[in-house]
């Protein structure tokens, strides 16, 4: 039986997760539809704009993304900081942005006087939009509802477009997140629809290669700062370099099937991280297959699972075995 939401989630133990949505009734996202006889590439499209989109107006920040031919994956990192430092004014203009909102919150956000006796309601409805807007529940409906009603008006249908629910798992210590982060943006070179990391289209890989050049980083997407340091901004704790290197080289050996055939300084880098070269590979190939709920050392998953009151550890052999702490 699915779980709940609320009980998936713990802020105490990450902000990041992977969530993956699926579509339904034979449809695609992109590619040739052998059924229909149809091409549908350019939903794609719509899926990364909205993507984008919802970074400006979400305190949710997305780490990578892929738009695949009957599937999509995102790693987001939930900003309480953000959120909590926005005033009355800026939940309502962000929520604004993607709803109308109510008479009352209409009036607020253009300043004009509210009466006294509207001022608890009021409140109510800010604290709600600012817990929805720090909520990815309610960041995969935004990104979801416009695709599935854009599809339906092109395919004169109606009906469910995505599955019911989309999976979602958390990602409990920083190589759980980059071996994630790998797996979701080498998708498209898994599935050989791409033969290098730039030419893998509707990713946040290919962003973050052409940013990369000009020596920058996508302002949309949550940016590498390098090592944990005091004072330090928002970010992926992590070399830019260093990650596209890693990513590039495991691309290399998924693509050409020469498995432990990775570079010294790589090798390198996955000691840091504490995961051997094997199981790099095991876990960047079969991530979806390995993985069904939280991915983190032992020690994170056993603290993950008191603060959300689970007895049970499950999946704990998988994240012991590819993720030794």
């Amino acid at each position: 039986m699915p779980r709940a939401r609320s009980t998936q989630i713990s802020l105490e133990d990450t902000p990041y997760y992977h969530c993956c949505s699926r579509v339904v009734r034979r449809a695609f996202l992109c590619g040739d539809d052998k059924f229909t006889g149809k091409n549908y590439d350019h939903r794609r499209g719509w899926v990364e704009a909205q993507i984008l989109k919802l970074t400006e107006v979400f305190a949710i920040d997305v780490a990578a993304y892929s738009v695949m031919s009957n599937h999509l994956h995102v790693v987001l990192y939930i900003d309480l900081d953000t959120v909590n430092s926005w005033s009355d004014r800026e939940v309502v203009e962000q929520w604004q942005k993607l709803f109308k909102g109510t008479d009352l919150t209409q009036k607020f956000a253009k300043g004009e006087v509210i009466d006294e006796c509207m001022v608890a309601l009021l409140k109510r409805l800010i604290a709600t939009y600012r817990s929805r807007l720090c909520d990815i529940s309610w960041f995969m409906r935004c990104l979801n509802e416009p695709i599935a009603r854009q599809a339906n008006y092109e395919d004169n249908c109606t009906g469910h477009f995505w599955e019911g629910r989309f999976k979602s798992q958390a990602l409990l210590d920083e190589a759980a997140v980059l071996a994630c982060m790998a797996y979701v943006e080498l998708n498209p070179i898994r599935a050989k629809m791409a033969k290098t990391p730039e030419k893998s289209d509707y990713t946040s890989l290919q962003l973050r290669v052409n940013a990369a050049l000009k020596g920058n980083q996508p302002a949309k997407l949550l940016p590498f700062i390098g090592n944990e340091r005091k004072h330090q901004p928002k970010g992926i704790n992590f070399l830019l370099q260093d990650y596209l290197m890693l990513v590039d080289e495991t691309g290399r050996i998924i693509r050409d099937d020469k498995r432990g055939a990775l570079c010294a300084k790589v090798e390198n880098i996955l000691n840091r991280l504490n995961i051997a070269t094997d199981n790099w590979i095991k876990i960047t190939s079969d991530f979806g297959k390995l993985f069904h709920g939280p991915v983190g050392s032992l020690q994170e998953l056993t603290d993950y699972c008191e603060h959300l009151e689970k007895r049970r550890r499950h999946f704990a052999n998988s994240c012991q075995y590819l993720l030794v702490s």
